[in-house]
């Protein structure tokens, strides 16, 4: 088997108009951003901003063109190419620097004619892009059609050898992108499902059916639930990923994206789509695996830091007093230690040993049990039946939860009183998650409290002390609702926030064990050898950017639709 190329059998075609509209996209990009900078208006401001992401896609989209192009093996490309590149791509930007100057000096509102070149140009990339993969897919078994020619009927080899070069011939005419493509075509569907079902009900969805009517949401929202369903699909149904994430394959150590594997069995995927890493294992699985950590971490650790910062936060803004003055002084002492150095006292191994994470979990993770308890009890308290009811159904589980969480059977727990003990936290993720709820409390206790002081003197509030609501109620039933819009626009930004303190933490090879696929360990372990082998490092550094590229797009458009309210 030959080692497959980015675009396949039918990328050579489709390469050179590519390669000029990613060019004349550039270009545009570019003399937009600057006659933004120009004009100096808000609009402005906002096409710089999409110009600079969309910007950075293109520069690997254009680097991968010219691989393509070129016919390397696997697009890898050498220290002189890639300087050749970056010298291209300087000499555009001087080209649109100039352009830029010429068109602001002899027209009226270049940036508006530029913006829209550049627009189209987007347009003309995902056009060709789409009637490549199309072509690619309607005629990927012609090379296996044409092998089969070649035999006559008494000749024909056997029908395992037919169905090993059928499956061999599809990989080489699809090419890398494609191959990637297909392998996650349960979520594409899925994705289908949901923007179908969501835009035709979105009307009676609230502000999630609000989201759509924003182009930058509904962007974000896709982004977001792209490393979603990966992260479901991959987890839970085990699909997408083409090998396990700690498996190694002899011979595959640090070898391009496409190398064929090595005396693959049959049942295996004979191909390393996005290369092997330092240990041979394969990056494109390591990739989708490290989607679950990131997934299953990140929006509960926010969660539990909202929780915490919620319960805290409602009575200090409505109280003030000495509880405020309290509880501010301890956010403000968590708050003034650098966040990197917090996370490695808390994350070292020494400290870990002392069971400090267990004990901190013991606390942080009870807060979620006290803003229910309070949530049933300030909305049933006049219904005792009903507040027992809703307290047995929603505390009992949420206590055996808690106690599971906390306890844990192995020998070096410092926490080990509870015998009903159905899930043990593996020691490195209890760290991560105790360390990220600890360090984002205070941040979401005073944007809580910020808004508890300003919603307090509206006139519902003032009606509801007069009715003779209790406090709690107040805070609960009539303020926290009224703060769901800045609050769930935070929550998007604090994941986005908590993906990258997780990538940082991995980076470190703090927290989670060394060989966990999580996002920030690969990217630390092909940082190692960037100069040489580039790619094991690539992936999944662009895997979090389009996460937290997502979260930041999902809250700019939940923001703008909030604002309309």
């Amino acid at each position: 088997m030959e080692p497959l190329t980015w675009f396949g059998a039918y990328g050579s075609s489709f390469a050179p108009l590519l390669l000029v509209l990613v060019t004349l996209a550039i270009t545009c990009g570019l003399c937009a951003a600057l006659l933004a900078f120009i004009d100096n208006t808000p609009r402005a401001s906002f096409s710089v901003f999409n110009g600079v992401a969309v910007l950075l896609l293109l520069l690997v989209g254009f680097t991968y063109v010219y691989g393509g192009l070129t016919g390397v093996e696997g697009g890898a490309m050498p220290l002189s190419t890639l300087g050749w590149m970056l010298a291209t791509l300087a000499g555009l930007a001087i080209f649109a620097a100039m352009l830029a100057w010429f068109l602001d000096n002899f027209f009226d509102n270049p940036a508006a004619f530029m913006g829209t070149l550049f627009k189209w140009a987007i347009y003309g990339v995902g056009a060709v892009v789409l009637l490549w993969l199309v072509v690619t897919l309607l005629w990927q078994g012609a090379a296996h059609k044409e092998w089969l020619a070649g035999f006559d009927a008494a000749d024909m080899p056997p029908a395992e050898e037919i169905a090993q070069h059928k499956r061999i011939s599809r990989l080489e005419n699809l090419g890398i992108l494609a191959n990637v493509v297909l392998r996650f075509t349960p979520v594409w569907i899925t994705l289908v499902v949901l923007y179908g079902v969501s835009i035709r009900y979105k009307r009676r969805l609230g502000l999630y059916g609000k989201l759509f009517d924003s182009v930058i949401g509904m962007i974000g929202f896709g982004l977001v639930m792209f490393w979603v369903f990966t992260a479901l699909f991959v987890g839970v149904f085990d699909l997408i990923a083409t090998h396990a994430p700690l498996e190694q394959a002899s011979g595959m150590k640090n070898k391009l994206p496409g190398t064929p594997l090595l005396r693959a069995a049959p049942e295996e995927f004979p191909v390393y789509l996005l290369g092997g890493d330092n240990l041979a294992r394969d990056i494109f699985s390591r990739m989708v695996y490290g989607s679950t950590i990131v997934i299953q971490i990140a929006p509960l650790a926010t969660l539990f830091a909202f929780m915490v910062g919620i319960t805290l936060g409602l009575p200090a803004g409505y109280y003030s007093g000495r509880l405020d003055t309290a509880l501010s002084f301890l956010a403000n002492l968590i708050l003034a230690f650098p966040v990197i150095l917090l996370f490695y006292l808390l994350v070292t191994p020494e400290i870990v040993q002392t069971g400090l994470p267990q004990y901190m979990a013991t606390v942080l993770f009870l807060f979620p049990l006290v803003f229910m308890g309070v949530l049933i009890q300030s909305r049933f308290r006049t219904q005792p039946q009903k507040n027992i009811f809703w307290m047995a159904l929603i505390l009992i589980p949420l206590f055996l939860l808690y106690a599971a969480a906390i306890n844990d059977g192995g020998s070096s727990s410092k926490i080990r009183f509870w015998p009903l003990d159905f899930f043990d936290i593996p020691p490195g993720i209890l760290v991560v998650f105790v360390a990220v709820v600890f360090v984002n409390s205070p941040t979401v206790f005073r944007i809580v409290r910020g808004l508890v002081m300003d919603i307090q003197t509206r006139d519902y509030v003032a009606a509801a002390q007069t009715r003779g609501e209790r406090p709690w109620y107040i805070m609960l039933w009539e303020i926290l609702p009224n703060a769901r819009g800045p609050l769930i626009v935070d929550f998007c930004l604090r994941i986005g926030y908590t993906t990258i303190l997780l990538g940082t933490l991995g980076f470190f090879g703090l927290g989670l064990p060394p060989e966990s696929p999580d996002w920030g360990t690969t990217i630390n372990e092909g940082r190692k050898l960037l100069s040489i082998y580039p790619h094991p490092a690539l992936p999944p550094a662009f895997a979090l950017l389009s996460l937290v590229l997502g979260l930041n797009l999902l809250a700019d458009g939940l923001r703008e639709e909030s604002l309309k309210d």
